[in-house]
């Protein structure tokens, strides 16, 4: 009896561990982000005041995300750019995509691609809750991708309908 009893609480821990990954299954549009830089405790917009950014987990365990600044310079023409304004784009937006794994309210990004190779091959961790549609992302201090300054990021994500 005691055995039985055994196995069926570990099935349903094992059938909760599951359903707490597939709550994350979808495309979730990035809100906001904001950053408070560690050194001096000053908040701000980390990636402007509108963002543009999306975030897709599969149920095949891999993720995709891009985020850009809402003020980014429109080129004139692709023959036109100048290195500079290649540089600004670049710093002005990031994306990678790669493995995911659920542990507890901590989300690992396991990144396989990225469009900064210091972070290809990486992990990423972040504190994450939800609220309703939303997924709320913190992340543990660390340089900050556009300035390296390090930075306790927080970004707010809304699923997709």
């Amino acid at each position: 009896m005691l055995r039985s009893i055994s196995l069926c609480v570990a099935v349903l821990l094992a059938q909760s561990a599951t359903a707490d990954e597939l709550d994350v299954i979808g495309t979730y549009r990035l809100i906001s982000s904001e950053r408070v830089i560690v050194a001096t405790g000053k908040t701000e917009d980390s990636f402007g005041s509108n963002p543009s950014g999306f975030i897709t987990y599969g149920r095949d365990g891999r993720m995709m995300v891009i985020i850009a600044r809402g003020d980014r310079a429109k080129p004139e023409a692709v023959d036109r750019m100048t290195d500079q304004l290649r540089a600004d784009l670049f710093r002005s937006m990031l994306a990678y995509g790669g493995r995911y794994e659920i542990h507890g309210d901590e989300i690992e990004h396991h990144i396989d691609i990225s469009w900064n190779e210091l972070w290809t091959g990486t992990t990423v961790v972040r504190q994450v809750r939800k609220e309703g549609d939303r997924l709320i992302y913190t992340t543990k201090p660390a340089p900050f991708s556009s300035d390296g300054k390090i930075s306790i990021t927080k970004l707010v994500w809304e699923k997709v309908k």
